[in-house]
């Protein structure tokens, strides 16, 4: 196999903000609030916080092991490890995810397109609940506005690929995460200043376990699961860009302490927002679309330049946690087209640009004026989503437990998890890899399929 000379991340902070920017996304800003509230606010967050650390950290360990110690994109990560065996289909099976996902997914982050031109042009203002709606419903139906969003953010996506690792996806990284957490911290402080935040502060911050059930703990699994990125090998492809002396687990922390940051705060700007204006906290999907310029106008309608300021900053917020997502899937399939067909960059990066806005331009379409045309009773926005999130992310996430845990080199392992004999949970990893964290991805896997009732 031929060697190939990769780029790399230039400094450590670059590679955490870089892998963080892979974890960071929609799923923060909205799935996370919209499974907090429909399980019961502070006492989901605790459960959630527990996943993480016993289950979202040592899985992230595992996939920045694979990519360290192969220094190759994810399908030729185990070709390296494991010569001569099929587990180089596990990573190929995760470019495939990240290819769908990138394409349905930035139909969705081309929405926050419209909407911070909306927020700029005053248009929330004046609109009752029910106009936000049919607002909303209408740009979603729309065939050109949502493909000229799709069309604007997948370009911007692929400036930042083209200009490399260093010069591109960390210099954009060490930009756009200081200012996604300022942005979370301005509007945390005006949502928190609101008359009535204080419900939302306790619906947050004080845990009612009466509400606890099975079906929250599976939540919270699959919410950590899904909000880390884990499974795909996004950040297995980026660790493969990390330089030598990076300690893994220390960066694994960082990543997810950062990622959690995001949610949490995400929860500060949400929940004391909706209960100051009388809207219930499980909102639902609906939440950042409708309800939330619903929010912003009657907590700031008296105040138009504010409603306006505020409104722009969320939906840029959003647009930026959606970049930094669209930018570590991009980059992996990029990877993989550039180093086992050997493509130029340029040229991988515009195929993916291509066929993903091609992919992304049908999900679009399914949602307004193809919805009749369905596969196995879904759109193909539906279809991309069920078989990504709910079938091929937690395989990705079992097979790769089970690959660090169980097959690799046993010296290789020890090394790259105990960071040279430095890192004291080294055995406790290891147990979670080997067993705790299958049983709990098979869990999340039957869970998500609807075979738990």
């Amino acid at each position: 196999m031929a060697k190939i000379d990769r780029a790399g991340f230039g400094t450590k902070i670059g590679a955490v903000l870089a892998a963080a920017g892979s974890a960071v996304g929609l799923g923060n800003i909205w799935r996370f609030p919209f499974e907090t509230g429909n399980h019961g606010g502070a006492a989901f967050i605790l459960i959630y916080l527990g996943c993480v650390l016993f289950m979202g950290i040592p899985i992230m360990i595992a996939e920045f092991v694979i990519g360290s110690r192969s220094r190759a994109n994810a399908a030729r990560s185990y070709r390296v490890l494991a010569p001569g065996t099929q587990w180089h289909w596990v990573g190929r099976m995760g470019i495939l995810a990240g290819f769908l996902i990138l394409s349905y997914y930035s139909v969705v982050a081309g929405w926050t397109l419209e909407f911070i031109f909306e927020a700029v042009t005053n248009s929330f203002a004046g609109k009752s609940p029910a106009d936000f709606i049919a607002s909303f419903n209408g740009f979603v139906g729309d065939p050109w506005r949502p493909a000229i969003c799709l069309l604007l953010f997948m370009l911007a996506t692929h400036f930042v690929i083209v200009r490399g690792v260093e010069k591109g996806i960390e210099k954009s990284s060490n930009i756009l995460m200081p200012v996604l957490f300022v942005l979370l911290l301005l509007l945390a402080v005006c949502s928190v200043s609101l008359p009535g935040a204080m419900n939302g502060l306790k619906f947050l911050l004080e845990p009612d376990f009466s509400k606890v059930d099975g079906n929250v703990l599976l939540g919270a699994m699959g919410q950590a699961f899904f909000s880390l990125s884990l499974g795909l090998g996004c950040l297995g492809t980026y660790a493969s860009y990390f330089r030598s002396d990076t300690n893994l687990p220390k960066t694994a922390f960082n990543v997810a302490w950062i990622d959690t940051g995001v949610a949490v705060l995400a929860g500060f700007i949400i929940f004391p927002a909706a209960f100051s204006v009388g809207i219930q906290p499980d909102a639902g999907p609906s939440l950042i679309f409708i309800t939330l310029p619903n929010v912003f106008q009657q907590a700031f309608g008296n105040l138009t330049w504010l409603a306006i300021l505020l409104s722009v900053m969320f939906y840029v917020l959003l647009a930026l946690a959606a970049l930094t997502s669209t930018i570590s899937q991009h980059e992996m399939v990029t990877a993989y087209l550039h180093e086992e067909f050997n493509m130029t960059r340029k040229k991988a990066a515009w195929l993916v640009t291509g066929g993903s806005f091609v992919l992304g331009l049908f999900c679009s379409l399914s949602l307004g004026v193809g919805k009749d045309y369905t596969i196995f009773g879904l759109t193909l926005f539906d279809l991309f989503d069920f078989v990504t999130a709910k079938i091929m992310l937690p395989a990705g996430g079992l097979c790769i437990s089970i690959f660090v845990g169980w097959y690799l080199d046993k010296k290789i392992v020890w090394e790259a998890i105990s960071n040279n004999g430095t890192f004291r949970l080294y055995k406790v990893v290891i147990f979670i890899l080997k067993f705790f964290a299958p049983i709990a991805i098979a869990f999340i896997f039957i869970n998500e399929l609807g075979l738990i009732r």
